[in-house]
């Protein structure tokens, strides 16, 4: 079936006219005259015989039917774009949308993606991070790198590596901690997986109720980190993911104590057919995180590959 003729100049014209109310100022953006553009939209609205405004003294009023139609040229337009920015430069740059927990990306994945760059630079990653809460479907994602066991519902899961927790401060109270039982005289920063501190102290040997602290609960390791920096606690974190804060001697980790309460995953819909893209960088981060898995301490769930 042939396609009818799109009048493209007057759906540009509606468009900027609709999104500033005004057909001066959508000819102003267009670089054409006033009257330019109030006869494309006049075109438009005969050839779809609505009328998509109504004319006021000062202004436009957009009609229900142009209300309708607005979404869709928006949403079109910027797709256009996209792929002529992709075409740019004379081959289609694969877009990957990446989601992952804040302390993984910023922590981890950051520091990595160099490389990957340069192995695929015609693969563009568009990063988002969660608090390990992810819609892979609502917010448009080829990959949620996610904290935890692997089992979420619908997902196909690779294993990347395991974070076990481990307290962190600053020197000022690493100096006041001799042996694990002294954090029990200060406050201790806590997540909202409820028993981490008492798992660690566990592992400690110290087997005794941890005084948590009756105020703010984080969903992040990066902001519990922060408030650990500004003195508030302690804090329980995988020290794999702040190596420059260990480094530059902002924190310390004053035992060589761990305990596990899960891993980071690389997660997929499993309705969600896998790209060449998708697959070179899952293949890229599978091997990259290799020397971290190397390290683990036996406890992640058996590997459950992506097919």
């Amino acid at each position: 079936m042939a396609r009818p003729h799109l009048p493209l100049n007057a759906l540009r014209a509606f468009e900027a006219a609709a999104r500033h109310a005004s057909f001066t100022q959508a000819a102003n953006e267009l670089n054409v005259t006033q009257a330019a553009v109030s006869h494309q939209v006049k075109l438009l609205e005969s050839r779809l015989d609505v009328a998509l405004f109504k004319r006021l003294p000062r202004g436009l009023l957009i009609t229900p039917e142009g209300e309708a139609l607005l979404p869709v040229m928006q949403d079109s337009f910027d797709r256009m774009a996209e792929m002529l920015e992709r075409l740019e430069t004379g081959r289609v740059r694969d877009i990957l949308m990446v989601g992952a927990v804040g302390t993984f990306a910023v922590g981890w994945l950051l520091p990595h993606l160099p490389d990957f760059q340069a192995r695929h630079p015609l693969i563009e990653i568009r990063l988002s991070t969660h608090n390990n809460r992810a819609d892979i479907a609502a917010e448009g994602l080829d990959y949620a790198v996610r904290f935890g066991d692997g089992g979420w519902h619908g997902t196909e899961a690779m294993p990347l590596f395991e974070a076990p927790l481990s307290p962190l401060c600053i020197p000022r109270i690493a100096e006041s901690l001799h042996e694990p039982s002294d954090l029990m005289h200060h406050t201790l920063l806590r997540s909202y997986r409820e028993h981490e501190w008492t798992s660690w102290f566990e592992a400690a040997g110290v087997h005794a109720t941890p005084p948590l602290a009756q105020g703010i609960v984080f969903d992040s390791s990066l902001a519990m980190m922060d408030a650990a920096l500004q003195g508030a606690g302690v804090a329980l974190c995988p020290p794999r993911m702040f190596t420059r804060q260990l480094a530059s001697g902002a924190i310390r980790q004053p035992f060589d104590l761990h305990t596990s309460m899960g891993g980071y995953w690389l997660t997929r819909l499993k309705s969600r057919p896998v790209t060449p893209a998708m697959h070179a960088f899952e293949t890229w981060l599978g091997e990259a995180s290799t020397p971290h898995r190397a390290m683990d301490t036996g406890h992640f769930p058996e590997h459950r590959p992506l097919p």
